[in-house]
């Protein structure tokens, strides 16, 4: 009886190794054609994480509004107090507060001249907000390819094992090449979703502080052009 539950738990064992392979394993076996390309998607997803979290805090920041900021610029700007109004906006150092900066240096211009500076400005301040946000979208379409890649190359891999076995097809041969295609694939889906849904992610953040922008510039404009 000892014996037989011996030979089982043997059994099991051998059963429970066989069945598990990490990740690290899998990566291994994939030959040095897949290692080469799994090391450089782990380098796109380091940059794509290093870009997201880099931006997001930027964009955090940015998206801070104080709601007593138009109320005082009005106070100040209707008193004639422009050294404080443009105090004020050094003080909040926001894009938005920047082009309230810029407009106030421009008045006693011409309406359309306030306009155009504040419209150049906001341009600056969103390429700005946007720094390197494109990349995300490279590598959103670019990791998945690099993935494919490495699936074309594990089938040549097992095509070539194929062809060398001399009708002798064992699936052992087959592994490296198809690990390589498997590993691969997954990984550069993973890495091309994961920047995917960051970029999107950044996108809708920074439209929100674009739409911010916008709405405080009318209103400034709108506090110029009225009447005295």
């Amino acid at each position: 009886m000892v014996s037989f539950f011996q030979e089982n738990s043997a059994l099991l064992e051998e059963a429970t190794e066989e069945k598990t392979l990490s990740i690290y394993q899998l990566i291994v076996d994939g030959g040095l054609g897949g290692q080469i390309i799994i090391g450089l998607l782990f380098v796109l997803l380091a940059i794509a994480l290093y870009i997201y979290f880099e931006r997001i805090f930027a964009i955090k920041a940015a998206a801070k509004i104080d709601k007593n900021f138009m109320n005082q610029i009005k106070d100040y700007v209707t008193n004639g107090k422009l050294a404080a109004a443009n105090s004020l906006c050094e003080s909040k150092n926001t894009p938005t507060s920047r082009l309230i900066k810029k407009g106030i240096s421009r008045i006693g211009k011409p309406l359309e001249d306030i306009n155009t500076a504040i419209e150049t400005t906001g341009k600056l301040e969103i390429y700005a907000l946007e720094k390197n946000v494109s990349v995300l979208a490279t590598v959103a379409g670019a990791a998945p390819m690099i993935g494919f890649l490495g699936t074309v190359i594990g089938m040549i891999v097992a095509i070539h094992e194929i062809a060398n076995a001399g009708g002798q097809i064992d699936i052992k041969m087959l592994s490296d090449g198809l690990y390589t295609a498997m590993t691969t694939t997954v990984a550069g889906l993973i890495v091309g979703i994961i920047a995917y849904i960051t970029y999107n992610h950044l996108v809708v953040r920074t439209n929100k502080v674009i739409y911010q922008m916008e709405a405080q510039s009318v209103e400034f404009l709108d506090l110029l052009n009225e009447p005295v």
